[in-house]
């Protein structure tokens, strides 16, 4: 895999590139002592080590080895903090400008860019490497490969800032970058995309753990999906769906998953629904774990997740009465108990350790004063189980490796199913949302039959609306896909003030500070106000 070799490219990677915030004078690439296109682009292993260094940003505490989690799924209320009160600002929505975590978001992901636009802009160097040492397939899908991960950060980027600094050339002579507007970026994104679903390898003609074809157009269809969600323009919803077909239709690479839990564990990883994954790997080195400079050069090959989320060790974070409550569960209702919800969510008398122990998850009673009067408030505690190494040890350490599955074919078809219902197509819609509850090991009555019209009846558009944000809910969460999606819809304030609010815990109510004018973008963060003269503090986003 490619993180099986990025360790071998950290001396390179130091030496010819200057990584930090997104200044172009930081990102300058001409020092005559270091190596430049003309000395370093001469075979295929040098190609190889600069598009794996484009890759290794993913797996920094920045980003999906800890605060991209943490940040998406407390700010969509998936989940409560126990006792560390650090990302309290997430969830509370009291984060500001000078949030380190934010800052370090932002870094990592334009340190991704640099190292993508050093690739991508030495195509001409890279193709004049004889075909005797690479042949022509391979300098296309490494350069395939470097535009999809510019644009799977840009995306990352845009859809928690708004308008960015796009940054596509390593200009020498300019000290910053300005903001562009969001439109722009969306562009570039598109760009890189159709670029790289036409240059990068099917999925069973490429090595695991690098970018596909297939994720090019995922990627894509979200894109244009993200887009739609704004524009309401018909075109936009086409486009996403005929990128979105090309990873339907694709059934030599992709399909469900039989077994839903085989999407969260580290013995089934690129299984047959997995689209892209971000890979983590203890055993390649954790040395630099706490003591790395987190530019993606250290030995730091794994996930904090599984200690972080952990209900059996640190439990710094649990699953929100109101996930739990959104599985279907009602007998009464004719429906019977919706199985992702033990895939999930550990609840008390739940087995774990290849079932030789027992879950046992205490609720806790929060006694307080309200009009003279005191009152019980029952706090109901859950574990995460997706994600977690439980089910196969009793306890968690420091160094997770379970791959993050970044895209997977069931986001896909709710994807489209949305797509269908908004350009109409009601009955194709439900194809799409009965096809994930048709996975062999989940198998939940069928949208559109009697005992679903019992509580999810979808005979006209904004019923399917809500079928498939239940859905979606459920099926993707733990994720970090539901805060874009409340986010995309319009959602968010909604949901916070009249199903979240209601199940929050009663002193949590008055620390909360969500404002509807500011927190659905992230702030610019200060330290790019003070470092780059082409953002003022005038350019910050509202409310900050």
């Amino acid at each position: 895999m490619y993180q099986q070799r990025i360790f071998l490219v950290n001396v390179s990677i130091i030496l010819f590139l200057h990584l930090n915030s997104c200044n172009v004078d930081k990102l300058e690439l001409t020092n005559p002592n270091e190596p430049t296109p003309g000395t370093f682009f001469k075979t295929e292993a040098e190609v190889q080590q600069a598009v794996n260094a484009v890759y290794a940003n993913l797996q920094t505490d920045g980003l999906y080895q800890r605060t991209l989690y943490y940040s998406m799924d407390f700010m969509a209320f998936e989940q409560l903090n126990t006792a560390d009160p650090v990302y309290h600002v997430f969830l509370l929505y009291t984060f500001d400008a000078n949030n380190i975590f934010i800052a370090e978001y932002w870094k990592r992901c334009y340190a991704g860019i640099n190292r993508a636009n050093f690739v991508i802009h030495n195509e001409e160097a890279i193709n004049k490497i004889p075909e005797r040492l690479m042949s022509k397939i391979k300098k296309d899908k490494y350069l395939g490969e470097a535009r999809f991960l510019r644009a799977l950060y840009y995306f990352l980027l845009v859809t928690r800032f708004g308008d960015i600094p796009l940054i596509v050339e390593n200009t020498e002579g300019n000290t910053g970058m300005p903001r562009s507007p969001k439109a722009l970026v969306w562009a570039q994104i598109e760009t890189d995309l159709s670029f790289a679903a036409t240059k990068c390898l099917p999925k069973n003609l490429e090595e695991k753990g690098r970018a596909t074809s297939g994720a090019a157009w995922a990627l894509l269809g979200k894109a244009h999906l993200f887009q739609a969600n704004d524009s309401k323009d018909p075109a936009d919803f086409l486009a996403a769906r005929n990128a979105f077909l090309k990873v339907i239709d694709d059934h030599e690479n992709y399909e469900l998953e039989a077994r839903y839990s085989n999407n969260f564990e580290e013995e089934t990883e690129h299984g047959p629904e997995s689209v892209f994954e971000v890979e983590f790997n203890p055993a390649l080195g954790t040395a630099n774990l706490w003591s790395s400079d987190d530019n993606g050069t250290g030995l730091n090959e794994c996930s904090l997740r599984g200690i972080e989320y952990g209900c059996f060790n640190w439990y710094n974070a649990y699953p929100f009465r109101d996930l739990v409550e959104e599985f279907e569960t009602v007998a009464d209702n004719g429906v019977k108990n919706d199985p992702r919800l033990g895939y999930c969510i550990y609840q008390t008398g739940d087995l774990y350790n290849k079932g030789k122990d027992t879950a046992v998850l205490y609720t806790d009673t929060l006694r307080y004063w309200k009009d003279g009067v005191l009152l019980n408030e029952i706090l109901f505690q859950y574990g995460w189980k997706k994600y977690q190494n439980y089910y196969k040890q009793k306890s968690e350490s420091n160094y997770s490796g379970i791959n993050t599955r970044v895209i997977r074919l069931a986001d896909v078809l709710l994807m489209m199913a949305e797509i269908e219902n908004e350009l109409g197509n009601i009955p194709d819609a439900i194809k799409y949302l009965n096809q994930v509850r048709n996975r062999p090991d989940v198998m939940m009555p069928n949208y559109g039959s009697p005992e679903m019209d019992n509580i999810y009846p979808v005979t006209n558009q904004e019923q399917l609306r809500k079928a498939i944000e239940h859905e979606r809910k459920i099926e993707l969460c733990n994720e970090q896909v539901r805060i874009n999606d409340l986010i995309r819809w319009r959602r968010l304030e909604a949901f916070i003030r009249e199903e979240a609010m209601p199940k929050l815990p009663y002193y949590m109510k008055y620390m909360f500070s969500f404002d509807p004018a500011r927190n659905y973008l992230w702030p610019i963060p200060q330290s790019e106000i003070d470092s780059n003269p082409a953002i003022t503090q005038n350019d910050q986003n509202p409310g900050y």
